[in-house]
């Protein structure tokens, strides 16, 4: 009753912002995003101890955590008709709650383990449904790759596809590390508050297909103009909300200038930026040197990534 599990992050490419049933993680449209190699989450899990515990970076889970744990495992254990208490471990080997989607690693990759601890047999789309419950971004770590994290109707078809690319996708992925600490949840709750939601709510639907059927043709360009346009949209709500969040910090602000400029110079570079300050700039591969060079110019800090896979049991365990 014992198993580990390993998953990505995410970046969000059309992103999702606010939910409609906050209970079971609900969102209100379609989301689709990217998964991040080689960042990644790794968790052990085992069933049989008396109480639940968990620690996440070598830190005791703090209340919250555990009600958001108990959100994936409680369903996983009655499917399983086990009622003993877990211990959980889990270890990021990224920077957590600064925009890299943590999250969505962090609960894709328990759902994987206790799922294969429990010995449930499901696949990725049915685990999918269960990591959502933890964070809505988990879903779509869970299929990995590219994915469509579809809103359904309730919880039974709220679940994530993976959506086809070709693997000679020239994409890369710069991460300008910002660390400020965010509020993703606030920021969920504060989105019907803002006078530009409704605008969002009928503009998404519009773009979702162009997004993947550039992801399914390899457009790196398409996918970076989207994925920037609709950057600017949830900030814009985020800060326009009744709490006024604005995430950004003035190295955020660097980094999309600094994008820009390069854009104009005829460097092929998008930037995009989930519920934080931290940017990801989407390129071609070529181009990720001189990028690197550009931002580090500034004085900020950077990773470069690649796409990454689904989430997948690990045969290491962390205790």
């Amino acid at each position: 009753m014992k198993a580990s599990a390993a998953a990505h992050p995410i970046q969000g490419l059309i992103k999702y912002h606010g939910l409609r049933d906050e209970g079971l993680r609900l969102p209100f449209h379609d989301s689709i995003s990217v998964c991040t190699a080689p960042m990644h989450t790794h968790t052990t899990v085992e069933f049989g101890h008396e109480h639940d515990h968990a620690t996440i970076d070598r830190v005791q889970a703090s209340e919250r955590d555990m009600e958001r744990i108990r959100d994936v495992i409680d369903p996983l254990r009655e499917e399983a008709g086990e009622r003993s208490g877990m211990r959980m471990v889990s270890l990021n080997d990224f920077p957590s709650n600064i925009g890299l989607g943590a999250s969505a690693s962090g609960f894709a990759a328990l759902t994987v383990a206790a799922a294969a601890a429990l010995g449930l047999e499901l696949s990725l789309e049915e685990l999918s449904r269960y990591a959502r419950r933890g964070a809505g971004s988990a879903s779509r770590a869970v299929t990995g790759g590219f994915s469509r994290w579809y809103a359904g109707t309730g919880d039974r078809d709220s679940i994530s596809k993976e959506v086809p690319h070709p693997g000679d996708m020239d994409l890369a992925m710069l991460v300008a590390l910002v660390p400020a600490h965010k509020f993703t949840e606030l920021a969920h709750k504060d989105v019907l508050s803002s006078p530009f939601f409704k605008a969002r709510l009928e503009y998404v639907p519009t773009v979702l297909d162009r997004m993947e059927d550039a992801v399914r043709r390899g457009d790196v360009d398409e996918m970076g103009r989207l994925a920037e346009t609709d950057t600017l949209l949830l900030h814009g709500i985020t800060m326009t909300g009744a709490d006024e969040m604005v995430l950004w910090r003035p190295e955020t602000v660097k980094v999309i200038l600094e994008v820009k400029a390069m854009r104009q110079e005829g460097v092929r570079c998008y930037f995009s930026i989930d519920t934080g300050a931290t940017v990801y700039i989407n390129a071609h591969a070529a181009d990720v040197d001189l990028i690197r060079g550009r931002i580090e110019g500034l004085g900020i800090r950077t990773m470069t990534c690649s796409v990454g896979g689904p989430a997948r049991v690990e045969a290491q365990h962390l205790f």
